[in-house]
């Protein structure tokens, strides 16, 4: 090794004894910067991670590799000194792996040298270092095949031209074996064995972040296959001229069988999948806990299908092995549960046939164009999931992300498809248990706990009620098949220390039918299992179907795999400039039941499981109460509002408005400021710009910096709560500031989620149109007082009732009005009203819960128009993709408020969840620049090195001849 080491040496440092070494290496970091920032125009994808650098890599590698392995074995051949080389003591096979690592080494060096590039992004952006790492080790090891592949070649010929040639050709026919436009090509199964043929295919499945054995093996291999060939071609060498003999067939013998198991250990690792090391940040290319759990509660085969087309769209063929692999670790980590299946409907018009007809899977028209022709292929690109009766399926829209950057550019890639395929899981899964009873998925015992007066102490209404309610538990009893347990307690029995507790722990108080029956009574109903305890609220319907589904819905709250259900208040949508949330709505009701409710009859839905406020006006005293009290119950609010109301249109106008919550939230412990945040850290705005081209006035949209557009990101990001700290960026819209009570409450914990920057002032002006004539950075003038916002909090705990000790809004009888004479019948509206009409209907059931239990939680965003379609289509015009960062924080907040962490937990896996820091063209060349400047001082650094070995060198050698 000693042997090897010293020809490495010697080798390395012969590389710079000319200039060339430099000549190639400064062009390979221009030309690889010229297309980082310039072809793949890096500030406009608007992605911290550093793709563009390693894509066009295997290419770069080719053209590099080739020029400084040219000269190995060619020039010695061409000068005669190759004789002297193989009758030299050291072995051939020294002399070999010698110049192998020294050209490695030099390669290496290059690698080294665009380190900058990923530091640089780094301090733009949170990047992912996981894939970068894989990028490095990925060019290192194809480096290493290609460097193989050039001895070799170089070792064929004497001439160096002809071995540049010879490995361009060969590497080049490496490559394009994996190409998209061959596999796109045949396709099937051809094109599958191409891939795996091919370098660059392998080459992209490391830069992905995960390190498979079998890409490792794959360039270890090609190293191994013409580091063989390179050591027989000097062995023929030495023999050339003489007869065969038997140590030459023997010499072809081993060469043969080298080569050979090189290439059949490929096909055995080939079916090994396990051995692989994802290292992106949130493992996002491996199968989480939470896919595993809910893989775990399949009773019934679950089938996973997929259709995809051989011939499809060429930018959605790469992407089609990578859900294919996904799928095939649902089906090992499935244990034999899940049946996973590929077929290509094209092939078979009687599954097509069935595809559509029972599944309405079509195949979608693509258009496909290059210089030549254009051409409309329709191809399959969806998944199946069915189980038991009920199916879910899965298109390229669900699947597939397109971003655009730049005019005719697309960049197609997956978004989170383990995320997609474990929610229409869980969705079957929960329709299907959902025919069934909750406690087929409850592990444990469930107890009910009623809190109630004699019936002699009881409003007549409620006495029934009582004989109702044994009625239900007993039917639940037998339902449960020993799972769930009932007792009663009146809490006056014992002189009053039951109510002190149950004051205390729950907030329950006596409670009163009416004014004109002030007899005061408890009536309270709770479940408790394995430490949880939910309140099941008294239904509006005081009769059986209405109590049971009133426990129903309290036991499946309980019982995991049953769809939640979220209660949303929001504003009418009335004219054409109303607020909207449509896609907020979308993106909601994929993973819970959504119920809209306006809160007008002092009552929250009886099976909401968390209460969504978007933009609340002028809520009156009713509908507080219902907010109220449904916290008092130990419920969830997610409270999107602000002091200001926004109107998106051809332009932006801005007035005060009252949400009705002020004085609740002050009562809480939380204020909303009657100003706006401004932030130097915004987001763009797309603004019309009027310019001359030519003479002629044109309008032209241009993305400017908007300070009303806070963007949130790294130290602005809680990251120790599951809400944001997988969001990476998200931007707030005209917000407010929250002011938090100073008071200390040891029995609430306050968790801030978002905050503005440093440089962030306040303003309550109203006028939102920028000045940029004026205020050419900022479009408005900047406050002389700055300091970080709190935009965004969570609050979880005990809380007291706004109403605790006052009447009940509800208990408050309404002015009678004599009804005016019709002749037209009265219509009941209301779809869940009882049979009674209203002049015969028992006056409500009134009480006030005075405290919450523990698990109350209070989430607040300080804009009203958080995700609002408008919003949310002004941001994606910006960025060219479309924009879900508030979809995501409020799916998030939902899964956290309702203990779901399963799905939370793999959307933060996300993928496209990493954006750069807002800059102005100015900014962007001044990293560009910064770059290229990099790049020069590490070539002058390298040759400084050079310099200094050879100068150590040569007074090495002056002392050795010094002492001769």
């Amino acid at each position: 090794m000693a042997e090897t080491l010293r020809i490495t040496r010697k080798e390395f440092s012969g590389f710079f004894a000319s200039p060339a070494a430099f000549l190639f290496l400064g062009a390979f970091l221009a030309v690889t910067l010229f297309i980082v920032f310039w072809v793949e125009t890096f500030f406009a994808r608007n992605l911290a991670d550093v793709r563009p650098l390693f894509h066009w890599m295997p290419v770069l590698l080719i053209f590099l590799v080739a020029s400084l392995t040219m000269r190995a074995w060619s020039e010695e051949r061409r000068s005669g000194t190759l004789e002297s080389l193989l009758t030299s003591p050291v072995a051939p096979w020294q002399l070999v792996f010698g110049k192998f690592f020294a050209g490695l080494a030099l390669v290496a060096v290059a690698l080294l040298l665009t380190l900058p590039l990923p530091i640089t992004v780094a301090e733009l952006g949170p990047l992912d270092w996981g894939p970068v790492f894989g990028g490095y080790v990925a060019a290192l090891f194809l480096a290493a095949a290609y460097v193989a592949i050039g001895l070799y070649m170089s070792a064929r010929t004497d001439n160096p031209i002809v071995a540049l040639i010879l490995t361009v050709v060969v590497c080049g026919l490496f490559y394009l074996l994996g190409s998209p436009t061959l596999t796109t090509l045949f396709g099937g199964p051809v094109g599958h064995l191409l891939a795996l043929i091919g370098s660059g295919s392998r080459f992209e499945s490391i830069t992905r972040g995960v390190l498979d054995l079998r890409d490792l093996y794959y360039y270890l291999s090609i190293v191994g296959v013409f580091l063989a060939l390179n050591l027989f071609a000097l062995e023929r060498l030495r023999w050339a001229g003489n007869p065969t003999t038997a140590r030459h067939r023997l010499w072809f013998l081993l060469v043969g069988l080298t080569v050979a198991n090189f290439v059949a250990a490929n096909l055995w690792l080939d079916q090994i999948t396990w051995a692989r090391a994802d290292m992106t940040r949130g493992h996002i290319y491996s199968l989480s806990g939470a896919t595993r759990r809910y893989l775990g509660e399949l009773q019934e085969p679950l089938l996973i299908r997929g259709y995809f087309s051989a011939k499809t769209h060429p930018l959605l063929a790469p992407l089609v092995p990578q859900v294919k692999d996904l799928l095939e670790e649902y089906a090992v980590a499935a244990k034999g549960h899940v049946r996973v299946e590929f077929v290509d409907p094209h092939d078979d018009p009687q599954l097509a046939e069935q595809a559509a007809a029972k599944y309405a899977i079509k195949p979608v028209p693509f258009q496909v164009a290059n210089r030549y022709q254009s051409s409309v292929v329709s191809s399959y690109f969806d998944i199946l999931i069915a189980y038991g009766d009920q199916y879910q399926v899965l298109n390229y829209r669900d699947l597939v992300e397109v971003k655009a950057r730049g005019e005719g550019d697309l960049e197609v890639g997956l978004k989170n498809p383990e995320y997609a395929i474990t929610r229409s899981i869980r969705k079957v899964l929960n329709a299907y248990q959902a025919g069934g009873s909750p406690f087929e998925t409850l592990r444990k015992p469930v107890h009910f706990e009623g809190y109630m007066s004699p019936d002699a102490r009881l409003p007549q209404q409620l006495v029934a009620l009582r004989k109702e309610l044994d009625a239900v538990l007993a039917e639940l009893k037998q339902e449960s098949g020993g799972k769930f347990t009932a007792h009663f307690q009146d809490p006056d029995a014992d002189g009053g220390n039951l109510a002190k507790t149950l004051k205390h722990d729950y907030g329950f108080s006596p409670q009163v039918a009416s004014l004109l029956d002030p007899q005061p009574f408890w009536f309270y109903m709770l479940l408790k299992y394995n430490g949880q305890t939910i309140q099941v609220p008294l239904p509006a319907q005081l009769n059986r179907a209405a109590l049971k589904r009133s426990l129903e819905a309290a036991l499946q709250r309980l019982a995991p795999g049953f769809l939640k259900t979220v209660a949303v208040v929001k504003p009418a949508a009335y004219g054409p400039h109303a607020q909207r949330y449509s896609e907020l709505s979308d993106a909601l009701s994929a993973n819970t039941r959504l119920e809209d409710t306006d809160l007008k009859n002092g009552r929250v839905p009886d099976d909401a499981d968390l209460l969504l406020l978007l933009a609340p006006d002028a809520l009156d005293e009713k509908q507080i109460f219902a907010v109220d009290q449904f916290l008092m119950q130990g419920g969830s609010v997610v409270l999107a509002s602000s002091p200001f109301s926004i109107e998106v249109t051809d332009s932006l106008s801005a007035h005060r408005h009252s949400s009705g919550l002020e004085k609740w939230l002050k009562h809480n412990g939380i204020s909303i400021g009657e100003t706006m945040v401004l932030d130097p850290q915004d987001a763009s705005l797309p603004v019309p710009v009027r310019r001359n081209l030519g003479g002629l006035p044109i309008n032209e949209i241009r993305m400017l910096p908007y300070p009303h557009f806070p963007d949130i990101r790294a130290a602005g990001l809680n990251a120790n709560n599951a809400i944001t700290a997988s969001l990476g960026q998200i931007t707030l819209n005209w917000v407010s500031p929250i002011v938090l009570d100073d008071k200390p409450n040891k029995e609430r914990k306050v968790t801030p989620l978002l905050r503005s920057s440093p440089g962030s002032w306040l303003s309550g002006d109203l006028n939102l149109v920028p000045d940029y004539r004026v205020w050419p950075k900022t479009g408005f003038k900047p406050g002389a007082k700055r300091g970080a916002q709190l935009l965004a909090v969570a609050v979880e705990g005990r809380f007291d009732s706004y109403f605790k000790g006052a009447e009940s809004p509800l208990a408050k009888q309404p002015d009678k009005v004599a009804p005016a004479k019709t002749d037209s019948k009265t219509v009941n509206t209301d779809a869940k009203a009882d049979e009674t009409s209203p002049a015969e209907a028992p006056p409500p059931i009134t009480n006030v819960i005075n405290r919450s239990p523990e698990s109350s939680r209070i989430i607040l965003v300080a804009s009203d128009t958080f995700a609002d379609d408008a919003v949310l289509n002004l941001a994606s015009e910006g960025l060219g993709t479309r924009y879900t960062r508030p979809l995501d924080f409020l799916q998030n907040a939902i899964d956290w408020s309702l203990e779901d962490r399963g799905l939370l937990g793999i959307r933060s896996r996300a993928q496209f969840a990493r954006t750069l820091l807002p800059m102005d063209r100015s900014t962007q060349m001044f990293w560009e620049y910064l770059n290229y400047a990099l790049a020069l001082l590490g070539l002058l650094a390298v040759g400084l090195v050079r310099t200094w070995a050879r100068r150590n060198a040569q007074r090495r050698y002056r002392l050795i001849l010094a002492e001769v």
